[in-house]
C-alpha cells in the first residue's frame, strides 16, 4: 500500500481493481483542515482519465505491476511472440495491447514488456528503430526548401513524412514513440 506522502507524476497506483498511472499531481494545503493531494490519473488498461482527491490520511493500492526484458520472436496472426531474456519462456502479446508499435518491430529486437497481474498490458520498444524505405517520390534536384516533407513508405506498408532529399533505398532511423522520422542513417 502507498501512503498519500508516496504520489507522484508517473507512480502507477491501483483503483477498484484496474491499473492507473498519475499525470499530473498538485499538493493543496487549505487553510483549516487536512492537506490534500489532487491527482490526474490515466487507466493503462482502457486509456479513460479520472480525478480524485486524496487526504493525507488514506491509504492507496499497490497495483500488481511486473516490467520483463524480453526478445521480440515472431508474429503469430493477431499475436505477436515474445522469449522471456532470463526464462526463454515464450509469451504471446494480442495485437490490440501493440497497436501501431507492430509497424517498428524487428525479429530479436529487446523489448520491456509490462505485465499486470501476469497478463501482458503494455509494450516499450527502443527509441529508435531503423527501416529501409521502400516507396518514395525521388527527390528533385534545386529543391531545397526547409522544411518540406513527402510521404514515404517502409517495408511492411507504414507511411512516415521524410525530407525531400531521402529516396527509394535509403535507410532511415524512426522514433518508436511518435512514428515519425528522426534522421538518416549512412550506408557503410
Amino acid at each position: 500500500m502507498y501512503t498519500t506522502s508516496d504520489l507522484r507524476k508517473g507512480l502507477k497506483i491501483e483503483i477498484e481493481g484496474q491499473p492507473f498511472v498519475i499525470t499530473e499531481f498538485q499538493f493543496v494545503k487549505p487553510g483549516k483542515g487536512q492537506a490534500l493531494y489532487r491527482c490526474k490519473l490515466k487507466n493503462i488498461l482502457t486509456g479513460s482519465t479520472l480525478d480524485r482527491t486524496y487526504r493525507s490520511t488514506e491509504k492507496i493500492g499497490k497495483p500488481d505491476l511486473m516490467q520483463k526484458d524480453m526478445t521480440y520472436s515472431y508474429p503469430d496472426g493477431d499475436h505477436f511472440v515474445f522469449m522471456d531474456d532470463a526464462t526463454f519462456e515464450q509469451v504471446t502479446v494480442d495485437v490490440d495491447v501493440i497497436g501501431d508499435l507492430k509497424y517498428f518491430l524487428i525479429e530479436e529486437m529487446p523489448c520491456q514488456v509490462l505485465f499486470f497481474n501476469d497478463i501482458p498490458i503494455d509494450v516499450e520498444l527502443p527509441v529508435f528503430v531503423e527501416k529501409e524505405i521502400m516507396e518514395t517520390e525521388p527527390g528533385v534536384r534545386g529543391d531545397t526548401a526547409t522544411n518540406v516533407n513527402k510521404p514515404a513508405k517502409i517495408d511492411n506498408g507504414y507511411e512516415i513524412q521524410v525530407p525531400l532529399f531521402i529516396n527509394q533505398g535509403d535507410l532511415v532511423r524512426i522514433d518508436t514513440r511518435t512514428g515519425e522520422y528522426a534522421d538518416r542513417v549512412n550506408k557503410r
